[in-house]
């Protein structure tokens, strides 16, 4: 099922989007196999505390965030990964790591896209659970979130 607060911004926005359901996956690689789509499509979504404030890095399912380059990007003294126990506050609704990148959803939290994904038509991402994924146009998609667009992947 997806997360509530999720179907209704997206039902209440009338958004152009396919959700789908699979097997039980942990990983955005596995997701991207599950659901018969390239990992480059898949958004991976990793919370991030960037000088204090929490945001959500976004990459590809085939890369992993830099965090020294998501850093450098934003103009900050120091990133780190949020904690498990940071991640279930943030987001309680959700299943612990299953969280789409919607961070307008969760008090406005900031959302970083890296470059290659963004080039890409479809996003592919979870919808609050290790069982349902999203579909959507990229397009679509930034035009909900707004997120700022940087480089800060490397190959994973």
């Amino acid at each position: 099922m997806i997360a509530q607060r999720l179907q209704e911004f997206l039902d209440q926005h009338n958004a152009m989007y396919t959700h789908k359901t699979h097997r039980l996956t942990y990983t955005s690689k596995d997701l991207a196999q599950a659901d018969h789509v390239p990992p480059w499509e898949v958004a991976k979504t990793v919370v991030v505390v960037a000088d204090g404030v929490f945001a959500l890095a976004v990459v590809p399912a085939n890369a992993m965030v830099d965090l020294e380059a998501l850093r450098r990007a934003l103009g900050i003294r120091s990133v780190r990964l949020a904690s498990e126990k940071e991640i279930a506050a943030l987001f309680p609704d959700v299943e612990l790591g299953a969280m789409a990148p919607f961070g307008n959803l969760y008090g406005n939290v900031p959302v970083y896209v890296d470059r290659a994904l963004a080039s890409e038509e479809e996003v592919v991402f979870n919808a609050g659970t290790h069982r349902d994924v999203i579909h959507m146009k990229y397009r679509d998609f930034a035009h909900f979130v707004h997120p700022e667009v940087m480089s800060f992947a490397f190959p994973g």
